[in-house]
């Protein structure tokens, strides 16, 4: 098979695969009561709730939103048509391939979910309610980004660089051969990005943002050296990450996920309604 039909076959599949995954639906008021270790049912829905709804958003996108699928899969598609000279042009060294893969697991796995689970812990004890609706979005947002990670990579079967001198092929010995250790997405880069745009939209300070971003393209940039993903595969993680993040943010967050907030309210006259309109709420 030559590089360019390699190359349009990953791109149409990656195309389609990521507007399947593409979060375009409009925000929800959150469920009452909220995910928490004292609510795990709801936790467990409110992921399976996500996974539905980013699968099936594109039906409800208007066509005019679809067309940035465009740009992205130019970008892919010149990703991977690179992706085999890249890597090689790596060269092979078990030294730097070893220090990069305890970075990008470092970054991509344990930082996260052991900040998720810190901040969900300092929260709680501090009585600090947004830290702790924080921490359980983005561990929302990591669980629904590993579930969806390893559907596509098992969709697209694409055999990863240590493979027949990167080749970078899809479904390489047809059926009988799957799955044969996919690679596409990355998984360390998507769920960085997913955990980095959360925080980034909760904190959304200059250095909160350097951060979390810098973190999560470290993490991407750093799979590459390790020989683990092509670049291709760690770009198409990191965009689904980002969106996936930003879908949890939207569609769970009381601040971002809510335009207007109405709620029963104790005043020294009795009871009252308050009505709260979020006009710094993301559109």
């Amino acid at each position: 098979m030559s590089i360019y039909l390699r190359t349009a076959r990953i791109v149409m599949a990656v195309s389609f695969l990521l507007l399947a995954g593409t979060p375009w639906a409009s925000a929800q008021v959150p469920d009452s009561p909220q995910c928490r270790l004292s609510h795990l049912p709801v936790c467990l829905r409110h992921v399976a709730q996500d996974e539905v709804g980013i699968v099936t958003s594109p039906l409800h996108a208007p066509a005019g939103q679809l067309l940035w699928i465009l740009p992205f899969g130019v970008a892919t598609g010149v990703a991977v048509h690179y992706d085999t000279q890249a890597i090689q042009d790596l060269g092979v060294h078990p030294n730097r391939e070893n220090d990069f893969e305890t970075y990008s697991t470092a970054g991509g796995i344990y930082l996260p979910f052991g900040a998720s689970a810190a901040g969900y812990m300092w929260g709680t004890v501090r009585h600090n309610d947004y830290l702790t609706e924080t921490a359980v979005l983005s561990a929302e947002a990591m669980a629904d980004a590993g579930i969806l990670n390893e559907g596509l990579k098992y969709a697209l079967d694409r055999e990863g660089p240590q493979l027949d001198n990167a080749r970078g092929g899809l479904w390489p010995d047809g059926p009988k051969g799957w799955p044969n250790s996919p690679s596409m997405p990355s998984e360390h880069a998507m769920n960085s990005w997913a955990f980095a745009h959360v925080i980034a939209g909760q904190y959304n300070g200059l250095a909160t943002k350097a951060i979390v971003y810098g973190l999560a393209t470290t993490v991407s940039i750093s799979r590459v050296y390790a020989r683990q993903h092509f670049p291709s595969d760690v770009l198409v993680g990191s965009t689904l990450g980002w969106l996936i993040g930003g879908y949890v943010l939207h569609h769970r967050s009381l601040e971002h996920g809510r335009l207007v907030d109405v709620s029963e309210v104790q005043t020294p006259l009795g009871r009252g309604v308050e009505l709260r309109v979020n006009l710094s709420r993301p559109r």
